[in-house]
């Protein structure tokens, strides 16, 4: 594992200290000051008027573009650093210093918002005789919805400069205390992400002393995290209420290129799906000796490969199986494994799971931290299709204001390619290497459904009790437990997994809130268009990368429609969901069997 490769960063700068990363910082801090002056000269701001606004949009949008497409890589360049070491001074205070000398690119944003907002009819002329307008029709519509929800010029403006030291620097607190705790086991102090890791090793015993170690290490950090949830929180809460939102899931909806209706359709297909998971998770428990699945082996493998599923394994695996796609989809991931875009291995200091994030151009950068199994081959192969994502909007010469993708949307990709992956194992397999290749799939897929259901319930508890008052580390315990019962129920025994909240950084976002349900939505709609693909493969791929390339100018309804999906209608999520429980009733058959073998 010590050998396997880590991202090259070279491509981009030679170190943080290089007269050239120095260069490009100064750059761009002084480009976000220009910028205030092009939007001060132009009048962009609440009243703003709507004489020459097509001359004056046209400049905003392109000076806008160009700002972030310079800021993208820098700010890409120090996230290399600080994701795979938290430790690193220097690359701290980059991230810093960066925050703070680009905070006014969030008052533009506002104003920007504002403007576009009191256009009224004038946008509607606007659109129609500006190319540059037209181009970014999606944004300006989504900018004069959001502008029904702005409060005062002036509370804006505050509101952005504290979240730097409010929501912000509670973000920072978690992320760095997690990424750099180290835990005791057996003997050694190992990252946290190396013991959660261990959740998924083959030893019974292994895997409850880890999980054992694990709630121990973080009972001992609850206090600061527990802090950094209320604060995060209760300053959404306050923002959201003043911004005349009914609750903190309103406002997640346009973020998320949604409405209600989809989300409610959505769910209901979800709870109507818990019993099914429960029939997996009891299953399980039977093929491992328990009446009912323990949390701690709730990622227990099961089965056995006769892949090893070493990262070299992997790669040569994800190549073939995406080239069966296209041609254009195996070289790809080529191209990405030959360049050294993945940053592979578990370290101390690395944040933990996995991402995808735009590097310059059409290239990307992964973080993994790649253990030897089909689930991290899996997870490999759905961060790639994030970078694929990538690919085709730089390929369509899409600007930074028409990539903003929405998270439902934006998982779209990575699931299409994970389950090109995984369908792949579990094609021609038998017995128990069957077994193993459903058990991976499974996983997944209840985290995706279940857990994300569960964080959802959390969350939307966490929000409603921050109204009142600060929440204790017991009370969000008891918050979790409670959400896991909900999901899981029956399922699970009554070892559950109380300190949830603590490990994911989701929920510590500042500025954004429920950062769970889209990946449900991605999942399921990933599942909805590989059924369409099997339909139909060539019809498919002659569509599928535009729409890939347009997921940033257009919202999921009217995606989805290009395909024939009604993204309101519960019956499309049911459909997706029964290629899981078509899973799931193969898995309940072949556990059956071993058990009375």
């Amino acid at each position: 594992m010590d050998n396997l490769p880590r991202w090259d960063t070279a491509s981009l700068f030679p170190s943080l200290s290089s007269p050239e990363f120095t260069s490009a910082f100064e750059t761009v801090c002084e480009g976000v000051s220009a910028l205030v002056g092009t939007y001060d000269e132009l009048g962009v701001r609440a009243g703003g008027g709507g004489e020459n606004a097509a001359a004056r949009l046209d400049r905003v949008i392109t000076e806008t573009n160009a700002l972030h497409e310079r800021l993208g890589e820098v700010r890409a360049y120090i996230q290399a650093f600080v994701t795979t070491d938290s430790r690193d001074a220097e690359a701290q205070a980059r991230a810093s210093e960066l925050q703070v000398r680009t905070v006014a690119l969030g008052q533009l944003g506002t104003r920007l918002e504002a403007w576009v907002g009191g256009l009224g009819g004038v946008l509607d002329e606007v659109i129609s005789s500006s190319d540059v307008a037209r181009a970014h029709e999606y944004a300006l519509r989504r900018a004069e919805e959001g502008a029904r929800h702005q409060m005062s010029p002036a509370e804006e403006e505050l509101a952005n400069l504290l979240r730097l030291s409010g929501g912000g620097a509670w973000s920072k607190l978690h992320g760095n205390v997690t990424s750099q705790m180290l835990v005791e086991f057996r003997g050694e102090r190992l990252p946290m992400s190396a013991i959660r890791n261990l959740a998924s090793d083959a030893d019974a015993a292994t895997r409850r002393e880890a999980y054992e170690a694990e709630l121990a290490a973080w009972s001992s950090v609850e206090v600061p995290l527990a802090a950094a949830l209320n604060g995060i929180k209760g300053e959404l809460n306050v923002v959201n209420r003043r911004r005349g939102y009914r609750d903190a899931v309103e406002p997640t909806l346009p973020q998320n290129a949604i409405d209600a209706a989809t989300l409610a359709a959505m769910q209901a297909a979800v709870e109507e799906s818990l019993p099914d998971f429960r029939r997996y998770f009891r299953a399980k428990a039977r093929l491992l000796g328990h009446e009912r699945l323990p949390f701690h082996d709730l990622f227990a493998p099961m089965g056995t490969s006769g892949r090893a599923w070493s990262y070299d394994e992997a790669k040569t695996f994800v190549v073939e199986q995406f080239s069966t796609y296209s041609e254009k989809l195996g070289a790809f991931a080529g191209r990405a494994f030959r360049e050294d875009w993945i940053d592979v291995p578990p370290a101390p200091g690395k944040r933990d799971g996995a991402f995808c994030m735009s590097w310059s151009g059409d290239a990307s950068r992964i973080l993994m931290n790649y253990e030897p199994s089909l689930d991290s081959v899996s997870t490999l192969a759905h961060e790639l299709g994030h970078a694929y994502h990538n690919l085709c909007l730089a390929e369509a010469g899409r600007t930074p204001l028409q990539r903003a993708l929405p998270m439902t949307l934006a998982e779209t990709a990575s699931i299409f390619c994970e389950t090109i992956a995984v369908n792949a194992a579990l094609a021609g397999a038998e017995g128990d290497e069957k077994l193993y290749i459903l058990e991976t799939q499974l996983q997944g897929h209840a985290q995706v459904v279940v857990d994300i259901h569960s964080r959802f319930l959390f969350e939307k508890s966490v929000f409603e009790g921050r109204e009142k008052r600060d929440l204790s580390a017991g009370e969000l315990g008891d918050l979790m437990l409670a959400a896991q019962r909900a999901t899981y129920g029956d399922g699970l025994s009554d070892d559950l997994h109380p300190y949830m909240w603590a490990v994911k950084g989701h929920y510590y976002m500042p500025q954004r809130s429920f950062y769970n349900y889209p990946y449900t939505f991605g999942l399921l709609f990933g599942l909805g268009l590989y059924a369409v693909f099997q339909r139909d493969p060539e019809a498919f791929r002659a569509g599928y990368d535009d729409l890939l390339a347009s997921t940033g100018m257009a919202d999921a309804a009217e995606l989805g429609a290009r395909f024939g999906i009604d993204v309101r209608d519960a019956a499309f999520w049911r459909a997706s969901l029964d290629v899981i429980r078509a899973n799931i009733d193969e898995y309940e058959r072949m556990a059956a069997s071993a058990v009375t073998a």
